[in-house]
């Protein structure tokens, strides 16, 4: 774990002197160079993933498709939601708005005396273990990426804004980042949160996100594949989430338009058995959400970026309305 996390180290400060810093000063930013290191470690962690998934998920998904990619158009337009998010550029966004709002807020609270605790130090011995104490922080955001993610299916309102998600029906790799941009705000909000009030250090949660999102991308990928009996309950597959976006049984619980659905789980199946809502068919239904399908009066989710962007706000506003 040390001989990895050095490594990182040593390729994020390498990438920061040869190219970052150079940009920051000549654009006369120089005093936010601590904050250019921080985004330097992002933006490493994000190269790394695209180079996995055009290197690894690329060729899998030749390998075994669930079906023929026919239509290239939507599929570039989420591989745009991608570079966005994983290359820094959404987060960059949060950086200059959001981040200084949360860093006063936690700085007032520590000067009122309240402070944060260390979710690894109750249990004595495992600060000291950093594979256990990772694995302790990772199992304590999956649960919440559970609960957000129900509430997301749960909520009308939310789901005005999430549904652009799952109304992409050419599942593929470049699918997990298709998200409206204020779906995505409200979710690193929440997350951002629970990182302050747990003591998450931050590489440690730089490690988490990255694992979580290299998951995601092998979840949504446009792949025939799963654990067998006993992996499937251990880790989400791509047959698993696949259930999650297939077309009805992912969105809807008690009977058509009634929101809820199955296979909430972001990394670990538990969650969903756990909590009444796993789906183990060993399925591939087409994927998509049921009001697409309409022969009239089809509903429509946008083709490009900001159309679909426009779109969902639309939505917000009717449900708000």
């Amino acid at each position: 774990m040390d001989f990895l996390s050095n490594l990182f180290s040593d390729a994020q400060q390498w990438l920061f002197e040869a190219a970052v810093q150079p940009i920051v000063f000549g654009l006369g930013f120089g005093g936010w160079v601590e904050q250019a290191f921080t985004a330097t470690g992002w933006l490493l962690v994000g190269l790394l993933q695209l180079l996995v998934l055009v290197a690894v998920l690329g060729p899998l998904q030749r390998w075994r498709p669930v079906e023929p990619v026919r239509d290239r158009a939507v599929v570039r337009i989420d591989i745009i939601y991608t570079l966005l998010h994983r290359l820094g550029v959404f987060r960059l966004l949060l950086f200059f708005t959001l981040d200084p709002l949360m860093d006063g807020l936690f700085g007032d609270l520590r000067v009122a005396g309240i402070a944060t605790f260390h979710l690894d130090a109750l249990w004595p011995g495992v600060t000291d273990q950093p594979v256990f104490s990772f694995a302790l922080y990772l199992v304590a955001f999956d649960l919440l990426g559970y609960w957000v993610h129900r509430c997301q299916h749960q909520f009308a309102w939310w789901w005005s804004l999430h549904a652009l998600h799952h109304s992409q029906r050419q599942m593929t790799l470049w699918s997990d980042n298709r998200n409206h941009l204020l779906d995505s705000v409200i979710g690193d909000v929440i997350f951002a949160v629970a990182a302050q009030l747990v003591g998450v250090a931050p590489g440690q949660f730089i490690a988490i996100v990255a694992c979580t999102q290299l998951s995601e991308s092998l979840q949504h990928a446009n792949l025939r594949l799963w654990f067998g009996q006993v992996g499937e309950r251990l880790w989400v597959s791509p047959r698993f989430h696949r259930r999650h976006h297939s077309i009805g049984i992912g969105h809807e619980s008690a009977g058509k338009n009634t929101l809820g659905g199955h296979n909430f789980g972001v990394l670990l199946p538990w969650w969903d058995m756990l909590f009444g809502t796993a789906n183990f068919e060993l399925r591939y239904d087409p994927t998509g959400i049921r009001d697409q399908l309409a022969e009239e009066g089809a509903h429509d989710y946008g083709q490009g970026f900001w159309q679909q962007q426009w779109l969902g706000l639309r939505r917000l506003w009717t449900v708000l309305r």
